[in-house]
């Protein structure tokens, strides 16, 4: 990567979209699945600007009856990222089975850290709960809608947060956040509905929105994604696990 591309920490793709097309997006795309039968097929991948993770979606009983911790320890084996994970009030799926899932994920993930990212809506309470048992390292919560209390108790387990075209504008919300937990997400196709171009990698607005809040221009926001970026590799230690551009990108980061 000759210069830095943008960052999108979280998104849906198909995971049979051919790698030009997903080259393509120009940006480092953070791929979630929503099964480990999912998780199976994408990451076994090989794409030049993209991680896929494993995932096991708290919306979705099929995911959530299939979820296995060995499994799911396997397919970490293959990647840098786990996600999509986490608790929604709003599902079918009973609070107390979320609950066990994403403990059992989360008791995985203290021993193989990976990037994590984390799924919370009607629920951010609960998953605050789970993570004061003891947090992995490199937790992300995407698409984050917890209280001022909650944000402070999140930041001070060294949570970061991915933000989108829709959270980026809540000025609370990013008055909590610390300058270096921040990343970039499309969460296509659901939290890029606001946004002026609807894919995976299309983070430009939601640059622009972060760059007026904490005074910096666009290049500036770009670079500081990939400073915090390198933050979560170096806590996590899986480096190696990423693509060859995507590794020389981190290691050409100066922010």
């Amino acid at each position: 990567m000759k210069s830095l591309v943008p960052i999108d920490a979280h998104t849906h793709i198909d995971i049979n979209l051919d790698r030009f097309e997903v080259s393509s997006l120009g940006a480092f795309v953070m791929a979630v699945t929503r099964t480990l039968d999912e998780a199976d097929k994408a990451t076994l991948r090989n794409d030049s600007l993209a991680v896929w993770g494993v995932g096991c979606h708290p919306g979705l009983s099929r995911a959530q009856r299939g979820f296995n911790a060995e499994r799911f320890r396997e397919l970490l084996g293959r990647t840098a990222f786990a996600g999509e994970l986490g608790l929604d009030g709003k599902s079918r799926v009973p609070m107390d089975r979320q609950v066990e899932t994403l403990g059992r994920a989360l008791n995985v993930l203290r021993s193989i850290p990976r990037l994590t990212s984390l799924h919370s809506y009607a629920a951010t309470g609960q998953l605050i709960e789970l993570l004061e048992l003891g947090p992995p390292p490199g937790v992300i919560l995407h698409w984050w809608l917890g209280d001022a209390r909650q944000t402070k108790r999140a930041v001070e387990l060294g949570c970061f947060f991915s933000v989108n075209a829709s959270s980026v504008r809540r000025k609370d919300l990013l008055a909590l956040i610390p300058r270096d937990r921040i990343l970039t997400e499309t969460d296509h196709p659901f939290g890029d509905r606001w946004s002026r171009v609807k894919r995976p990698g299309y983070v430009e607005d939601v640059e622009r929105k972060i760059g007026i809040e904490y005074g910096m221009d666009q290049s500036e926001v770009r670079a500081l994604m990939w400073s915090n970026l390198r933050q979560l590799i170096s806590v996590t230690g899986c480096s190696t696990m990423l693509p060859r551009p995507v590794q020389e990108a981190l290691s050409s980061t100066s922010y």
